[in-house]
């Protein structure tokens, strides 16, 4: 009889366990890979890290991850195709490195003559709430992130007038390519890690780049001249997204608290960025270099200039079966917004 009432007891204390027990205590931990082409030392590395951390706080280390900074585990251009076929987790890259892939969201990175990193961020994802564009349907977007407005640097000639820019090689990106074509530049399509080499060997004459790229990159030791106006006040959209499986297998409540990171992480991002402008004109500065303004007509003739790559892109939406209008007015509309 003892033994029957030992047994019930043992059974009836696992019982109130398991109903009572707090669900962190039966939900499975799990670790995940994030990679980054950002090397470790610089700014966005540690910010993206350090949502790494929180994460892993704020699930109570249910959720853990391998932060793999400077393209340790994925080239730059390929960590959303690797991150789709598992090879990482989570991943963060920027959509100039894969032109033509993402049409609808890329149209952030037009000219439209951005303010702030802050600014650029809050259209990013404003565009990706509102339109919910299908090229991302393949993975769970973290949040967007973007730098703030970038400028011509040049190495030996410093850039005062559209004559001066012709024919010049300028290393750029997506969408800071055709600002430099509709200017008379000739871009050089190049990455970020392979930039500092080619401008100091002067493989190119100069780089169109924001101003914390001086610091963050070392690029302000190796350029001579910043030509500062808002002609070219494009910017460059930074994803952060998650294999579609992986989110999928985590518990819901710890999906939950990723998302409200999620909602803080795209502004420090953004501040992380306009902060480091301030220190990489410190220390483009401090390197020698100047910095050089326009006449404001000359500075009317630029405008004059990039305006049509808008244009442009929103006609060449329109014949890929978007609705360029749409995305284009989505876009000056939450520029207006926060400018109030």
């Amino acid at each position: 009889m003892r033994k029957l009432v030992s047994v019930c007891t043992l059974l009836s204390v696992g019982l109130c366990f398991f109903l009572f027990a707090p669900s962190g205590a039966v939900a499975k931990s799990v670790t995940l890979s994030y990679s980054t082409f950002f090397p470790s030392t610089h700014i966005q590395a540690k910010t993206a890290e350090a949502w790494c951390e929180e994460v892993e706080k704020r699930t109570d280390g249910r959720v853990k991850i391998q932060f793999y900074p400077g393209q340790t585990l994925t080239k730059a251009d390929q960590t959303y195709g690797s991150l789709k076929d598992g090879i990482c987790d989570i991943g963060t890259s920027c959509l100039a490195y894969t032109p033509g892939r993402f049409p609808v969201m890329s149209a952030v990175d037009l000219p439209f003559g951005y303010p702030s990193a802050i600014a650029a961020t809050e259209v990013a994802n404003t565009l990706y709430t509102q339109l919910k564009p299908e090229e991302f349907s393949g993975t769970k977007v973290m949040y967007f992130n973007a730098h703030g407005p970038g400028y011509i640097h040049t190495r030996k000639e410093p850039v005062q007038s559209l004559e001066t820019l012709k024919g010049m090689k300028i290393r750029s990106t997506g969408m800071s390519a055709d600002v430099i074509k509709a200017l008379g530049g000739s871009p050089v399509t190049m990455a970020m890690p392979d930039s500092y080499q080619s401008l100091q060997k002067g493989v190119v004459d100069g780089s169109i780049h924001p101003v914390e790229t001086n610091k963050g990159w070392n690029i302000g030791e190796v350029v001579d001249y910043m030509t500062e106006t808002d002609a070219t006040g494009y910017t460059t959209t930074f994803f952060v997204v998650m294999n579609k499986d992986r989110w999928n297998a985590l518990d819901a409540k710890d999906q939950k608290i990723i998302e409200e990171i999620n909602e803080e992480w795209a502004m420090r991002h953004a501040e992380a960025w306009d902060s480091s402008d301030e220190e990489g004109m410190a220390f483009f500065k401090d390197q020698g270099g100047e910095v050089v303004s326009l006449t404001e007509e000359e500075n009317a003739s630029w405008n004059e200039a990039v305006a049509p790559v808008i244009e442009e892109y929103k006609e060449n939406l329109n014949q890929k079966g978007f609705d360029g209008e749409q995305v284009i007015e989505t876009i000056e509309k939450a520029l207006k917004e926060y400018e109030k």
